[in-house]
C-alpha cells in the first residue's frame, strides 16, 4: 500500500536526454568459461566467485524514465545441502516488469559446460497469492559444480530509497555494483555495517556512472536472535537531484508527508461525515469518558468487527464502502480511524517505520525504503497502535516497529489552509512493567504419599505476553479456550492433573488493561523422589523449561528482542511435618548487569523462611531489547540464571 501512495511522487521530466544504449545492449558472459585456476577452499559449503549488480535509469524513446536490472553471479556448490538449496533460482519477475534477458548454466567439477535451455526457465504460480514466478530449474550439479547465471529485467524505476545487501553467510569474491544515470539525474549512497563507500566514476562521459566493486566480501555468520539482515553489509541509494528542471531533494520526506497526508486525510464527503457518525455511534465512543478509552472503544470495535484486507482497491479505500461492508485494507481503515477519531475531538499523527530486525531506521538519510510500516500515533496519550495486525493494541503496536526511529506525519493548519509535515522522532519501546509473566504457587503434600504434590497455580500474562492471547478471544469457541488453558498450565509440566481452572479478563477489551489470569488447582507425583529417608523436591522445574545460552565460541552479532519483559514467580511451599530442607543456600542466585545503578538486567533468586513455610522469590527483569556485544557475557549469565534455577532440587531430611 504504501509502494502505491509513493507513486503520486513522480518526478516531471521536462527535458529529453539523448543517451548511449543501455549498458545491458553490450553485456555478455564468457562463452567459455575455464574455472580451473580459481582457488577453491575444500572446507566451505558454498562461495560466490562473481557477483556483479548493475542498474540503469534510462530515458526511452518515449522519454520515459524506466529502470534496466542484472544480476550476474557465478557460485560454487559444495554440499548436497547446498546443492538443494540453489537448485531452483527464482527471478524478480512481476506483472509490472518485462524478462529480457535470463540465462544460466552448470559448470561441473570435470569442467563440462551444461547451459540451460529455455525448457529449463520455468513459471509458477503461487495459488494463495495469485503472483507468477519465474525460475531456472538446474540439473545435473554435483560437489564441486558451480552454476553460474544472469538476468536482465526492465522495470518501474525504483528511485526513491532502494536496499541493496551484499553480505550473506558465506564468503563472496569479485563483487561489482554499478548504477548508470541519464547526465540529468544525481543519485545519493550510503553504506552501512562497514560497507566501503560507493564513488563516482568521471571517466563516463555521456551518462553517470557510481561504481563499487570489493575483491572480497567475507562471510557473516548467523547467531542466535541476532538482528541478521540489519546487520549485514548493505547500501542504499536513492535519487537526490534532477538538473534539467532544478529539482533537488527528491527523495527528501517533506515531499512524502505532504503526499501522504493529501493521500489520508482528505476531505469528507456528505455520505462519508454521516457514516463516521455512524461508525462512533455503534463504537460506543460517546460514552467513553477520555481519550484513552475513546482509542480503545474505536479500534476494539473495528477490530472484532472488521475485515483487514490486503488487496489494493478503491473501494477497500473509500471510508463510506469500508464502513458500510466493514471491510477495508490498510489505507481505508487509517482513513476511517482517522476521521472517526478526530470527530470526537482526537487527533492522530501517521508514522513511517522500517521492521528493525531487517532495517534500522537511519535518522539521517532519508529514503523511502525505511518506510515500509504504518503506525498510528495519539499525542494526546503518547502512545501507539497498527490497524493491519489483530494482536496490535493501544500501547502495544508491533514490537518489531518500536526502539526505533520512525517519520511521525501531523496535520498543521494556517488559516484555512491545512497541510501534512513531517519529523524524525524515537518509537520508544514499551517499559518493562507493561509486560509481566507473573507466576505464584502453592505446594503442599500428601500427608499419606509425600511424593504426590498439590499444586495451585495463579499464573498472569500483561502486556506483549498477553498479545497473542487476549486480542484473539472473539475468535475461539469454548473448546479451544479450555485447551488453550490446558496448554498454559501444563507448560510448566505435561504430566500435571488439572483439577480445576478459572480464567480471569478473558475477553478481547482487556488486552492492555487488565492481565489474563488462569488459577488452577492441580496435582502431579513429577516433582518429587525419594532416596532413603530423605526426599528430593524439584522446586526449580515449577517455573518451567528454560532457556540455555550455553556456547563455546565468543560472540561476534549483537542480540535483540522483541520486547522488553519481566517474570515475576513467588513459590510458597509447605515443608512437611519432621522435615527440613538441608540446602536453602542453592537457592539464591543474583546475576545483573547494572549501568549508573540503574539494574538494566537482572536475575535475583532468594528465599524466607516462617516455621514450616518456605517462600522462594525467583524474578527476573529485561530493561533493554537491544544487548550488543560488550555486554553479551553480562546477559548470558542473566539468562542462564533462570537455567540454573531450573536445575534446583531442595533435599528434604528429617530433623
Amino acid at each position: 500500500m504504501i509502494k502505491r501512495i509513493f507513486l503520486l511522487l513522480i518526478i516531471n521530466y521536462t527535458v529529453t536526454i539523448t543517451a548511449q544504449e543501455p549498458f545491458y545492449k553490450t553485456y555478455s558472459w564468457d562463452t567459455n568459461p575455464d574455472y580451473t585456476s580459481l582457488e577453491i577452499s575444500p572446507e566451505e559449503n558454498i562461495i560466490a566467485f562473481k557477483e556483479k549488480i548493475v542498474t540503469e535509469f534510462y530515458f526511452n524513446d518515449k522519454n520515459s524514465l524506466v529502470e534496466y536490472f542484472m544480476e550476474h553471479r557465478l557460485l560454487w556448490l559444495n554440499s548436497d545441502e547446498i546443492i538443494e538449496e540453489y537448485n531452483k533460482i527464482y527471478l524478480p519477475y512481476s506483472s509490472n516488469s518485462e524478462l529480457l534477458v535470463n540465462k544460466a548454466r552448470v559448470i561441473t567439477k570435470a569442467g563440462k559446460v551444461l547451459e540451460l535451455d529455455e525448457s529449463k526457465i520455468l513459471t509458477a504460480k503461487d495459488e494463495e497469492t495469485k503472483k507468477t514466478y519465474k525460475y531456472f530449474a538446474f540439473e545435473g550439479i554435483e560437489k564441486g559444480s558451480f552454476i553460474e547465471y544472469y538476468y536482465i529485467i526492465k522495470r518501474y524505476p525504483q528511485y526513491k530509497g532502494k536496499k541493496l545487501s551484499l553480505q550473506y553467510s558465506y564468503n563472496k569474491k569479485n563483487v561489482e555494483f554499478d548504477l548508470f544515470s541519464p547526465k540529468n539525474l544525481v543519485f545519493k549512497f550510503k553504506s552501512y555495517n562497514g560497507l566501503q563507500n560507493v564513488m563516482r566514476d568521471t571517466l563516463v562521459k555521456d551518462k553517470l556512472h557510481w561504481k563499487l566493486h570489493l575483491d572480497l566480501v567475507e562471510k557473516l555468520e548467523k547467531e542466535e536472535k541476532a538482528p541478521y539482515n540489519a546487520l549485514r553489509k548493505y547500501l542504499i541509494y536513492k535519487l537526490d537531484r534532477n538538473t534539467s528542471n532544478n529539482t533537488y531533494d527528491i527523495s527528501s520526506y517533506r515531499n512524502v508527508a505532504k503526499n501522504i497526508y493529501n493521500y489520508l486525510y482528505k476531505k469528507l464527503s456528505k455520505k462519508e461525515v454521516s457514516s463516521i457518525k455512524k461508525i462512533v455511534k455503534d463504537a460506543g465512543l460517546n460514552k467513553a469518558s477520555d481519550d484513552i478509552s475513546k482509542i480503545r472503544k474505536f479500534e476494539n470495535y473495528v477490530k472484532e468487527n472488521f475485515y483487514f484486507s490486503e488487496i489494493n482497491s478503491e473501494q477497500l479505500e473509500d471510508i463510506e464502502t469500508v464502513i458500510s461492508n466493514k471491510t477495508g485494507n490498510e489505507v481505508g481503515l487509517i482513513r476511517v480511524y482517522i476521521a472517526s477519531l478526530k470527530s470526537v475531538g482526537i487527533n492522530t499523527e501517521i508514522v513511517l517505520t522500517s521492521d528493525r530486525f531487517e532495517t534500522k531506521f537511519d535518522d539521517e538519510f532519508e529514503a523511502n525504503n525505511f518506510l515500509t510500516h504504518y503506525l498510528l500515533y495519539f499525542p494526546s496519550v503518547k502512545k501507539c497502535t497498527s490497524v493491519d495486525k489483530l494482536e496490535a493494541r493501544l500501547g502495544f503496536p508491533p514490537p518489531e516497529l518500536t526502539d526505533n526511529y520512525g517519520l511521525f506525519i501531523k496535520e498543521v493548519a494556517l488559516g484555512d489552509y491545512k497541510n501534512g509535515i513531517g519529523k524524525i522522532k524515537y518509537i520508544n519501546a514499551p517499559e518493562v512493567e507493561v509486560s509481566e509473566d507473573k507466576l505464584l504457587i502453592d505446594v503442599s503434600f500428601d500427608k499419606e504419599d509425600l511424593s504426590l504434590s498439590n499444586i495451585k497455580i495463579d499464573r498472569s500474562f500483561s502486556g506483549y505476553y498477553a498479545r497473542y492471547i487476549q486480542p484473539f478471544f472473539h475468535l475461539a469457541n469454548e473448546e479451544s479456550l479450555n485447551e488453550l488453558y490446558d496448554q498454559l498450565i501444563k507448560s510448566i509440566n505435561e504430566s500435571i492433573t488439572i483439577k480445576d481452572k478459572t480464567a480471569f479478563n478473558n475477553k478481547t477489551e482487556h488486552f492492555g488493561v487488565k492481565p489474563f489470569k488462569l488459577v488452577a488447582n492441580t496435582e502431579s507425583n513429577a516433582f518429587m523422589d525419594k532416596a532413603g529417608k530423605k526426599y528430593l523436591f524439584k522446586l526449580g522445574e515449577l517455573i518451567g523449561p528454560q532457556i540455555e545460552m550455553y556456547q563455546e565460541k565468543q560472540r561476534n552479532l549483537p542480540l535483540e528482542s522483541d520486547f522488553k519483559r519481566r517474570y515475576e514467580r513467588i513459590i510458597t511451599i509447605k515443608i512437611p511435618k519432621g522435615f527440613k530442607v538441608a540446602n536453602l543456600d542453592d537457592i539464591n542466585i543474583q546475576n545483573l548487569y547494572e549501568n549508573d545503578g540503574d539494574k538494566l538486567l537482572e536475575f535475583h533468586s532468594y528465599y524466607k523462611i516462617n516455621d514450616n513455610i518456605l517462600t522462594v522469590y525467583a524474578n527476573e527483569s529485561y530493561k533493554l531489547n537491544k544487548i550488543e556485544t560488550d555486554f553479551f557475557e553480562d546477559y548470558r549469565k542473566v539468562i542462564n540464571s533462570a537455567a540454573d534455577f531450573n536445575k534446583i532440587v531442595l533435599v528434604f531430611e528429617p530433623k
